[in-house]
């Protein structure tokens, strides 16, 4: 997941901003497109279910690379910026896993994060994003969406003193917002069968220009939202030598909004069943706020597999949560069956 940095890959890195503390927030600004930092993304992924009760899992995704931080625009075609989108529908019932993933270049209008537009974009895949709704649309071959994610909470910011500290270096870290509980509704179509839905969605948006620590392979990370109105975000940084990374932390968010920072050692993971080497039935516990809760997947199969060496594969799927709280959510797992790399390669 973190080869080791070529020249031109450090060159370019030591240019762009960093993720440290002190950086000053600043909204709506802040929810758009960062171009002085390196890497950027904006994740939603959401539960849903029709009116007839059928159960549906959905991520759509935005991702922004800069090759490099000083690049000359000559023409619309002059790519600064890399521009990957993902998308997948989850048909619990169907037992079926749906996704797709585009690269583009920004140029007239392909892909792109407007503030002035209120608009994330890669191509017909996109989000309209204001201070009251999101609105998502996505169209594929096979299935569609259009949903409209109203927050039923506000935003949070992970971390300490503004960054998520990912290792022990300055900057290797990175700016983290979250929309933890979006209510949404709209309709999906799958095949020639359409359906109006509705549920909870959650939404990530990070900046950084930092590179994993090379000691690590990967990451699993959690979105939980509970059905008492409160919410819990995690992720377990992986090491090589087996072990996880001290730098590995949560936010929990109590039904008022109010979160609270935890550390790598209040949180206990344990892995109970695996399918195709991902880990995804786990027993989570988190002592200190009485949490002891078993996850399981809404379907197994529910892995992103790249048909590009440019695209990272990896597991993300609809979760069940259950034990002293019970509630859906969302589960990621990165670096189980090929490299990932944030910054580019020569």
């Amino acid at each position: 997941m973190s080869n080791p940095l070529s020249r031109r890959d450090f060159l370019a890195a030591a240019s762009f901003l960093k993720a440290l503390p002190g950086y000053r927030y600043e909204f709506p600004r802040d929810h758009f497109s960062h171009p002085g930092f390196q890497t950027e993304w904006w994740y939603y992924t959401g539960n849903l279910t029709s009116t007839e009760g059928r159960p549906f899992g959905f991520e759509l995704t935005f991702f922004r690379q800069a090759l490099e931080p000083d690049v000359e625009i000559k023409s619309v075609w002059t790519t600064r910026d890399v521009w990957m989108a993902h998308l997948a529908l989850t048909d619990i019932a169907g037992k079926q896993f749906f996704h797709a993933e585009r690269l583009n270049r920004s140029g007239p209008g392909i892909a792109g994060a407007d503030l002035k537009a209120q608009r994330i974009w890669n191509g017909n895949w996109s989000v309209h994003l204001t201070e009251t709704v999101h609105e998502l649309k996505a169209i594929d071959e096979r299935f569609q969406f259009s949903l409209q994610l109203k927050p039923a909470k506000h935003f949070v910011i992970h971390g300490e003193n503004g960054v998520s500290q990912k290792g022990g270096v300055a900057g290797q870290g990175s700016h983290y917002i979250s929309f933890p509980r979006l209510a949404t509704s709209g309709t999906l179509q799958l095949g020639s069968q359409q359906f109006r839905v509705s549920g909870d969605a959650w939404m990530d948006h990070e900046f950084f220009s930092s590179q994993l620590d090379p000691g690590l392979i990967g990451w699993d990370w959690f979105s939980i939202q509970f059905d008492n109105n409160t919410e819990l975000m995690l992720f377990r940084l992986r090491r090589r030598d087996g072990g996880v990374d001290r730098y590995s932390a949560g936010t929990f968010i109590d039904a008022n909004g109010k979160t609270t920072s935890l550390a790598s050692s209040d949180l206990q993971l344990q892995p109970l069943r695996t399918w195709n080497t991902y880990p995804v039935e786990w027993r989570i516990a988190v002592p200190k706020l009485g949490i002891d809760i078993q996850a399981t997947p809404r379907l197994d199969a529910q892995e992103l597999v790249s048909k590009s060496s440019l695209t990272p594969t990896y597991w993300e799927g609809a979760m069940q949560f259950s034990g002293s709280h019970n509630g859906k959510g969302y589960l990621e797992m990165t670096g189980y069956r090929k490299e990932f790399r944030f910054l580019p390669t020569p």
